[in-house]
């Protein structure tokens, strides 16, 4: 194993003839975040969330996590970030981090205990989801006046996978990046998971105390779910751009908090589905 990708010998077949070879897969190792914070006995720690993922960046992923659920408001409510535990023995990997959070820190331990939106089968229904987002006092982004030429966002996806180192050697990793207006990448992760790409995204940015991040948009490798699309709102990003399709209720999220959305941006071409006033068709 090295690193997000591990050599393993497999039989390819093409036609009538089976071939062995080395091949590259996607690392995938379970991440136990744990959030330690102060209480009325001093010091308390709690596992917060298990989450498959590509291992690096780790902290950034946590930190991300956290702030994006409305567990940690700001990167300076964060004392230290550090794995613990022993290394696992097949993998050498430490899979438990622990965010400790500064004295005087409040923590909202019901939130700590609610179910997260993690996938599309939750079951959980759009307005309740809605309505949690306006109970944790997320504001709209409409006064929000970055704009992106049209030429700078179809450019988005070759600039996205010539980044993608990982996945150019495995085909088995999303990726999401945020950008300036003027199409330069500032930050790139990779992940098995969506959501943990832009974890990554969001806690880099974080750590460099750069959010909200009002002047910059998030590109996705996939599709634009519900949950990608809170995650942009909390992060203050007014433009979510993915390669496929967005969810009703990602179209939805956007058009309620004054955010654009932008789906099947693919060879130069892209829908629309709110906020178009921040695309300009002029060079």
């Amino acid at each position: 194993m090295t690193g997000s990708s591990l050599a393993i010998d497999i039989s390819k077949v093409s036609g009538d003839q089976r071939i062995s070879k080395a091949d590259d897969v996607a690392v995938e190792e379970p991440l136990e975040i744990q959030l330690g914070y102060p209480s009325a006995e001093g010091a308390a720690t709690k596992s917060v969330s298990i989450t498959m993922r590509t291992p690096g960046d780790d902290a950034e992923l946590a930190v991300g996590f956290l702030y994006t659920e409305g567990i940690i408001g700001s990167g300076d409510q964060v004392a230290s970030v550090e794995h613990c535990g022993d290394p696992d023995s097949d993998t050498g990997l430490r899979n438990i981090i622990r965010v400790a959070l500064n004295p005087g820190v409040e923590v909202d331990l019901g939130r700590l205990q609610r179910h997260f939106y993690t996938t599309s089968s939750c079951g959980v229904c759009g307005k309740a989801s809605l309505d949690a987002l306006r109970v944790t006092g997320q504001s709209s982004l409409a006064d929000q006046n970055a704009t992106f030429r049209r030429d700078i966002i179809a450019g988005l996806p070759d600039r996205l996978t010539a980044e993608q180192r990982v996945f150019a050697k495995t085909g088995g990793l999303h990726a999401a990046a945020v950008f300036d207006q003027d199409g330069e990448l500032l930050v790139l992760k990779e992940d098995v998971g969506r959501h943990n790409a832009v974890d990554k995204v969001v806690g880099a940015l974080l750590l460099q105390d750069k959010l909200p991040a009002g002047e910059l948009g998030l590109m996705v490798s996939g599709r634009a779910s519900f949950e990608l699309m809170q995650k942009t709102l909390v992060a203050g990003i007014p433009l979510l751009a993915a390669v496929s399709a967005p969810s009703s209720l990602a179209v939805q999220l956007a058009q309620d908090f004054g955010m654009t959305l932008i789906g099947f941006l693919r060879k130069g071409n892209f829908n629309i589905y709110a906020g178009e006033r921040r695309v300009t068709l002029s060079l």
